[in-house]
């Protein structure tokens, strides 16, 4: 049957369409995941801008909600000492406030010459203003104003006073003070301006209507504070609490340009609120920038994607490799049937005519008989042998028989071997050299096999006029070293592993016919069994050296 016929069927199309499947796949995910992940960090960009922008305006935002209201606790009886220790904390800790006017009011309703907030008998004015603010040593300065020095304090102050007045008219009984009503009325929030007033008792807030609406009610006089802070945004302290995100974030002027107008920068912004509602908080980064963000978060993403994928393409690589190896090893077994059915052959054709012959005969001579009887146990021992080996090759691979070691001269157990391969090669050029100071303690059996195998090859793979072999046996601390040098066609490097598998064998000339390729197979067993160790160096076209590192018995020097 040819090998043709029985050859291995190996489909490979579903394993590479398997292979591009896979491929494409990784491809699609690595996209969808860089979409994904661009798409995420858009969306991050864009929403955490509130963070960033609540983080920043906290300490504004602690100052007008706490702050501020501290004025109160004093009602009314702030004077410009207690007002400058006051401002001068608050110009400390928060950067953005630049300067503070404190106004000292008085309400009454007495009749006074005083200009400020009249509404019928009840007079609101301020008896002093002083602004404070630091100077170029960073030292709180603190300025008396006149009335008549600007215009700006006493739209300041009416604007608040006229709240003051409109509220007062619509206090009752049953009125209390919301936060909405404080917001409304005791605050006032300009562009760039705080302005506060401390808060009156409801009660007070009854006696001044009583005062505004009735002349009969007795002269009486309040002391208030205002205070107006301004403030300056850009001196915000921006808290970048995202700077994977934002690479610059500026406080600017609500009308001013954008850096989208600029190609390849991200921006978004929020308006600020209150006396900040002429700024605007700005978030830009470049796409450079951005990018970098992506990749960053990317990267884990693809190892993972590209880990599976890896995985995927090692198993379809598992899979490739077990169908080769599999077509392999059906080869191999097929020689091995097809060599090992002509090594059975051929004795037995030869067994078989010599039979036929004897059977045929009528008479035998001696000579004949003795001719026919060699060939016979010639034959004979050609199937014996071979059927020995394969038995013992498989006992020794499964373990399934022990060593039967002993002691042995070495030249005792060498000489017999080398006469024989004189007799059996006497057209190859041998030379020994034996230099060994203990005895082996090995299966000799065994062992001769292996020796006659490597004879065999050095005789077998070698030119007709390069057959040479040279044995060298010696002797370390720990070991035997038997090397066998012969000058045949050597071997290639890349089948020094391969070449003591079971069934390979090296293509060559010297090898089409008349091999199992269980030959090293066998001798690397039989050393291995022993407790030794086979190698192999060679150069082809040079020569192989073949290497048995057997392990030393019992220290009993040769007598």
């Amino acid at each position: 049957m040819a090998y043709n016929q029985l050859k291995y069927r190996k489909n490979f199309g579903l394993l590479i369409a398997f292979v591009i499947l896979v491929t494409v796949l990784f491809v699609l995910a690595m996209l969808f995941a860089r979409r994904v992940i661009y798409n995420f960090v858009e969306t991050e960009f864009n929403n955490r801008k509130v963070e960033v922008f609540d983080q920043s305006v906290q300490s504004f935002n602690e100052f007008f909600n706490e702050k501020i209201p501290e004025i109160s606790y004093y009602q009314g009886f702030l004077d410009s000492v207690k007002a400058a220790e006051f401002v001068n904390d608050v110009i400390r800790k928060n950067a953005f406030v630049e300067k503070a006017l404190f106004y000292d009011i008085e309400v009454t309703n007495a009749d006074s010459i005083e200009s400020g907030i009249r509404y019928n008998h009840l007079l609101i004015y301020p008896k002093r203003v002083v602004d404070f603010h630091l100077d170029r040593e960073n030292r709180l300065v603190a300025e008396r104003k006149l009335r008549s020095e600007g215009k700006e304090y006493d739209e300041d102050f009416n604007s608040m006073m006229l709240k003051f007045i409109a509220f007062l008219d619509r206090v009752n009984d049953s009125t209390t003070l919301s936060d909405n009503d404080i917001y409304r009325v005791f605050y006032t929030l300009n562009a760039g301006k705080v302005s506060y007033m401390n808060i009156p008792r409801v009660s007070d807030l009854l006696v001044y209507k009583n005062m505004m609406h009735s002349s009969e009610a007795p002269v009486v006089t309040y002391e208030h504070d205002l205070f107006m802070f301004s403030v300056n945004p850009q001196k915000i302290q921006i808290k970048n609490i995202a700077p994977n995100l934002y690479e610059r974030i500026e406080v600017l002027p609500i009308v001013s340009g954008s850096v989208s107008d600029q190609r390849n920068y991200w921006e978004t912004q929020l308006s600020m609120p209150g006396a900040l509602s002429d700024y605007k908080l700005q978030y830009s980064s470049s796409e450079g920038f951005i990018y970098k963000e992506i990749n960053r978060r990317f990267f884990p993403v693809s190892v993972g994607i590209s880990i599976i994928y890896i995985i995927l393409i090692l198993i379809a690589y598992l899979i490739y490799r077990n169908a080769i190896i599999n077509s392999k090893l059906f080869r191999l077994q097929y020689d091995f049937i097809n060599n090992l059915t002509h090594e059975f052959k051929t004795p037995v054709s030869v067994i078989k005519i010599a039979g036929n012959n004897i059977q045929s005969a009528e008479n035998l001579s001696q000579m004949e008989q003795q001719m026919y009887g060699k060939i016979l146990d010639q034959e004979a021992d050609k199937l014996n042998s071979l059927m020995n080996k394969l038995l013992s090759f498989a006992q020794i691979e499964n373990k399934s028989i022990k060593p039967n070691k002993e002691e042995v001269d070495v030249m005792e157990f060498c000489e017999p071997i080398f006469d024989a391969i004189k007799l059996k090669y006497p057209d190859m050029h041998f030379t020994y050299h034996v230099d060994v100071q203990n005895n082996m303690v090995v299966d000799t059996t065994l062992l001769g096999s292996v020796f006659q195998n490597l004879i065999d090859n050095a005789y077998k793979y070698s030119e007709v006029n390069k057959r040479f072999l040279h044995v060298d046996v010696q002797q370390n601390k720990k070991n035997f070293i038997v090397k066998f040098t012969d000058r045949g066609i050597g071997i290639n490097k890349k089948e020094f592993n391969s070449i003591f598998k079971k069934f390979y064998r090296v293509k060559n000339q010297f090898n089409q016919q008349g091999s199992i390729g269980l030959g090293l197979a066998f001798c690397k067993e039989i050393i291995d069994f022993m407790g030794g160790e086979i190698k192999v160096d060679s150069v082809q076209n040079e020569g192989t050296t073949f290497t048995l590192l057997l392990p030393l018995g019992p220290k009993k020097n040769k007598e």
